[in-house]
Formats: C-alpha cells, sequence, structure tokens
C-alpha cells in the first residue's frame, strides 16, 4: 500500500550536479524541496578519505561507487532486426550510484560547446547543401543559441573553479587560448594545469603544423579557490586518481565539493538516500504532475506529492522514468512518430598510439584534465566539403593517469602475459603517449530508446532498450580523425605509431565513454521535442528533465559543461518565469 506523505513545493529526482544545484537555488528561493536518491549518501571526507580513495582495485576494476546492475539495467541491440539482451555488467559506459552521481567519479574536463554546434542541422545545410547530411540522419538545431547560454557557462565554470586559459574574451582572441571558441565575458576562474613533456612535444608539433593548441579546461583545480556558495577547494596534486574515484584532497570539482556543503545548510532542504523513484504521479487529465512515488530501501512505497517535478538522474534513466510515467508520447522507429527515446547518441574514439625512445614522460604525474587539446578539426571548424561527412572531434594529448593495475600500454601485437609482457610494459610505460580523437556523434532514426517488450526489474517494470550502432557517418569521420591524430604523433618525434580506428559494430563491453545523450531532447516542434527552449515537457508543463538526455545530437567534447550551464539557464527560466506564473513557458 502506498503512503502518502505531506506535499511538498519542488521533489527532485537524483542528487548529482542537476539535483545538488536546483536544490540550493530553489531552497534559496524559499521553496521547500526534497531529494529522492537511489543511492546512498556520499562525501568526501568519510567515502573519499585519503587512506582508502586511491584504491584501485576497489574503485577502478571492482566499480564500488558505480551503478550495480541489479539495482537497473538496461538491454541493447545494434538494430532492430536483432533481438535485445540484458547488460549484466556495466561497460561501455559507468553511470554512478549515490549522492555526486557521475559527477563524483569523472575525469573533470570541462567544455563549452562551439556556436555552431547549436545551430548545426542550419550551418551544414547553409555551407553544403543538404547532399552533405547523412542518410537517415534526425539531426537537430538546439532551441537555444551559444550566446544565450554564454552567461550560464559562466556560472557553472566559476561554481566549478574551473582552470584553464580563454580564447575569447568579447569578441578578442586571447593568446594560449582555444580561438575557435565562442565569445566569453571573462576569462576561467583559475589558471591553466602545469603540461607535462609529452604535452609540450604535442604543443610545439601542432603549432608547427599550423595548429593551435591550448591547455584543456580542467576540474582538477591548478590553484586553491573558494566558489561563489563559499565552497573551499585546494590545488591538484596530480595523483591520477580521478576517473573512477572521488577526490579526497578537495581538488577536483563535483557535488561534494562545490555545493552539497552549502545545501545541508538550508533548512528547506531534505534528501532522502537508498530511494528509488518508480514513476512520476500525473492528475486524472495527464496534463500536470502530482508527485512522485518511490521505494524506500525496506521496500515500503511512499507518495510524495509535489507541485514541481525536476528529473536530474542520469540522462539514460530520466529518459525510462519518462516512459514509465506516460509522459510525451513514446519514439517509434518504424513510423518515426513520437519523441521520447528519439534522438539517443553517443561518443566516438579514435586517434593514434605513439612510441618514443630515451624519454620519461611519468604518466603517474596525471589528472583527470591534464593534457592539451586543439579544436581545429572539431564542429565545422574546418572544410567539411572534400571529406564527406558532418561532425567533429576535439583533438587531445594528455595522461589521466597511469595506474598500476590498469595502465599498461603495450605495442599491438605483444602477448597479453608471460616475461614478454612485463618485458614490453616495463620498456613501454615511461615512453608512450597517445594523441585522441573525442568525436561527436549524430542522430539517426535507426537509433533510439524505448521499453524492452521481455525483460523486466524487480518491481515488475520493463527494462530500458537500447538500439544503436555507430553509422557510416561516424565511421568515416572518426577514422579521418584518427589520421590525423597520426600526423600530430609523428611529428612529435614518436619512434613508431600505431593508429586507433573506430571499433565497430558497438560493443557494450569494453569502457569507452559515459557520454550518453538524447531520449529527452530538447527542441522547438513538440513533433520531434520532449522539451521546449526551457527544458520544460511540453506535455506537463511542471515537469523539467535536466541532463544530456536533452541534447538533439553529442557534440565532440565531454558533456558536463553544456549540462551544467543548462541547468543553470532552466533554473533561470523557473525562478523568474515559471514560479511567478505557473503553467507552459512556450506555446505550442
Amino acid at each position: 500500500m502506498v503512503r502518502r506523505l505531506p506535499r511538498k513545493d519542488v521533489a527532485i529526482v537524483g542528487l548529482g550536479w542537476t539535483g545538488s544545484i536546483m536544490a540550493l537555488e530553489l531552497c534559496r528561493s524559499g521553496l521547500d524541496v526534497v531529494a529522492i536518491e537511489r543511492g546512498p549518501w556520499r562525501d568526501t571526507a568519510t567515502d573519499f578519505n585519503i587512506g582508502t580513495a586511491p584504491d584501485e582495485l576497489r574503485y577502478a576494476v571492482r566499480h564500488d561507487i558505480f551503478l550495480r546492475t541489479r539495482q537497473e539495467t538496461l538491454t541493447m541491440r545494434n538494430n532492430s532486426s536483432q533481438t535485445a539482451l540484458p547488460i549484466r555488467r556495466w561497460g561501455s559506459f559507468l553511470p554512478g550510484n549515490g549522492v555526486g552521481g557521475a559527477g563524483s567519479h569523472w575525469n573533470g574536463q570541462t567544455w563549452r560547446f562551439l556556436p555552431d554546434d547549436f545551430r548545426l542541422r542550419s550551418k551544414m545545410i547553409e555551407r553544403y547543401g543538404e547532399g552533405i547530411m547523412p542518410e537517415g540522419n534526425q539531426i537537430q538545431d538546439w532551441p537555444m543559441s551559444y550566446d544565450e547560454l554564454e552567461p550560464f557557462y559562466d556560472k557553472f565554470e566559476y561554481v566549478l573553479g574551473i582552470s584553464g586559459k580563454a580564447g575569447n574574451i568579447k569578441g578578442q582572441t586571447q593568446a594560449g587560448g582555444n580561438p575557435f571558441e565562442g565569445s566569453r565575458e571573462r576569462d576561467y576562474p583559475t589558471p591553466p594545469m602545469k603540461q607535462g613533456y609529452s604535452q609540450e612535444l604535442f604543443m610545439k608539433a601542432a603549432a608547427g603544423m599550423g595548429l593551435h593548441p591550448f591547455p584543456r579546461p580542467s576540474a582538477n583545480l591548478s590553484s586553491a579557490y573558494t566558489n561563489p556558495y563559499g565552497c573551499s577547494m585546494a590545488p591538484c596534486t596530480y595523483c591520477g586518481f580521478c576517473e573512477r574515484f572521488g577526490c579526497s584532497n578537495y581538488s577536483k570539482s563535483s557535488p561534494q565539493t562545490c555545493v552539497l556543503p552549502a545545501l545541508v545548510r538550508e533548512p528547506n532542504f531534505e534528501a532522502r538516500t537508498e530511494c528509488e523513484v518508480t514513476k512520476v504521479t500525473l492528475s486524472g487529465d495527464g496534463k500536470m504532475a502530482t508527485g512522485v512515488v518511490y521505494v524506500d530501501a525496506n521496500g515500503e512505497e511512499w507518495e510524495q506529492p509535489a507541485d514541481l517535478v525536476l528529473l536530474c538522474a542520469y540522462g539514460l534513466f530520466n529518459v525510462r522514468l519518462m516512459l514509465l510515467s506516460g509522459i510525451g508520447k513514446p519514439y517509434d522507429a518504424g513510423t518515426g512518430e513520437g519523441v521520447v527515446g528519439r534522438n539517443y547518441a553517443y561518443q566516438t574514439g579514435s586517434g593514434a598510439t605513439a612510441f618514443f625512445d630515451n624519454v620519461n614522460f611519468n604518466p603517474f604525474a596525471a589528472a583527470g584534465s591534464l593534457g592539451a587539446a586543439l579544436d581545429d578539426y572539431n564542429s565545422d571548424n574546418f572544410d567539411h566539403g572534400p571529406h564527406g561527412f558532418v561532425g567533429g572531434a576535439s583533438i587531445t594529448n594528455a595522461y589521466t593517469n597511469g595506474r598500476p593495475i590498469m595502465y599498461r600500454p603495450t605495442p599491438r601485437g605483444t602477448p597479453t602475459w608471460g616475461s614478454a609482457w612485463k618485458k614490453a610494459v616495463r620498456e613501454t610505460y615511461q615512453r608512450v603517449t597517445n594523441v585522441g580523437a573525442q568525436g561527436s556523434v549524430m542522430s539517426y532514426r535507426a537509433n533510439y530508446l524505448d521499453l524492452d517488450p521481455t525483460y523486466k526489474d524487480e518491481l515488475g517494470r520493463p527494462l530500458m532498450r537500447m538500439t544503436f550502432d555507430y553509422q557510416p557517418n561516424e565511421i568515416k569521420m572518426a577514422n579521418w580523425m584518427a589520421e590525423r591524430c597520426e600526423a600530430i604523433a609523428k611529428a612529435m618525434g614518436a619512434k613508431t605509431t600505431q593508429i586507433n580506428r573506430l571499433n565497430t559494430p558497438w560493443n557494450v563491453v569494453p569502457y569507452q565513454s559515459t557520454h550518453n545523450t538524447g531520449g529527452t531532447v530538447t527542441g522547438s516542434d513538440p513533433k520531434t521535442s520532449v522539451l521546449n527552449r526551457y527544458l520544460q515537457s511540453w506535455d506537463v508543463p511542471n515537469v523539467f528533465v535536466m541532463g544530456a538526455s536533452t541534447f538533439p545530437q553529442n557534440a565532440g567534447y565531454n558533456p558536463t559543461g553544456t549540462v551544467g550551464a543548462l541547468t543553470y539557464w532552466a533554473l533561470d527560466a523557473i525562478q523568474k518565469k515559471y514560479l511567478k506564473s505557473p503553467g507552459a513557458l512556450v506555446q505550442q
């Protein structure tokens, strides 16, 4: 029997980056806010203590702070002619578990998307004509521009204390920064991280090729910093325990270091952990949310009435909750109609590995976002005409870690065990680096999310089904990028190189990227989007959805910077418009 609780002004599903920011700001607006989080509470002092935090076996291998498939999984297939099967162990991507979510275990790479990324369809057709658009694509312009988001990128970066070097301030190109970035009002709040020897070689080689390298923007802070919420952070020690780990040094921006210390002081905030929201409840006519239903750790079911419901879980799970709650029309790939689950996209990874003689790169002195990058081949910064694809990639040379268990780079063809393998590991460890391309993935009719017709979770709810594979456009783009990476690696002075092309078909087993996007996309047309430009449901106006599931397609960057900017953008609309006059912020 469902037990009904007293009403709250706001119910937030998930307490990661977006949920904690929304909770803090709406509490400060005077609202009673409850955040309901499936995983446990986590904070730095108890969960990421210096005595246990750098435990590679526990965190990186055994996935201590990641979601378990017994909590939630999904089924996967490459195309609609296949039968999807459940994922038994998270591999290609690793959703977080608990307060902080993926914001606790991320690397810290914090990018702004480029202005052209927000009007990609229009830009490509204007410059190249319809013929360049890939077959079966559903590429859409975003309903907001880079210029509209710029103040909110800025706000997110200053909450996180991002370390970097601006390339364009108020329209003026800045030496040492990214000359392709959109205009910004001011520089990053902290200076760039100190680069290693490999990055020095990369920047020198790239500049010599006429390219434009710059230090990668980083949420691993170069210096001490106190953010606008009064949360203080320490400078990074370059320990290399960032991705898959919480930071014991208060140096990696996360909800734990940047938001939660302020949020827990708000008297009108409540967090309920180890409670899984099973659906958003709706009014009789289905046009308003009345709250959420969740199951606690004892298996008891509760109804939490609320005036405003914010879906702030990991993107894939926001999509599933929308489908299970009956909000929005589910996407049907057969007819191309419906919107929830539409435009799922992922990320490509390709590049080149470079082997050197007589160098010591010291890969153990690393950080999740330490590195140098260039954007010459990203978005529409280059002429796509001769190449026959759309999209692009950010190219980087970076060391995120040189940890003892999982960092064992060896030349292709090396035995995978025994004395020959040990010899290769010993000889290679200090002398190898990578030039990598993180590429965009467009949206297609054939790639989507829906509810699986066969498999259910322990509560009897259908699992979500993922249908995805890389399309010819992405394969061509990623492999072309790999060749650009190899050219840079050779210019760096590598003795030998090996090119790393995109692996196809997409495989759910090896880790690749946790950058899942789409499924509840924002747009200008309710027929092709779930949310309006303020991330508000077209169908149920007191439901807002945060996160990368709102992206119409994915760009050649990590998504967190744009997720943060969109959160402050939607928050601004809620505070200045919705709370004064609840209802649809964009008329259909």
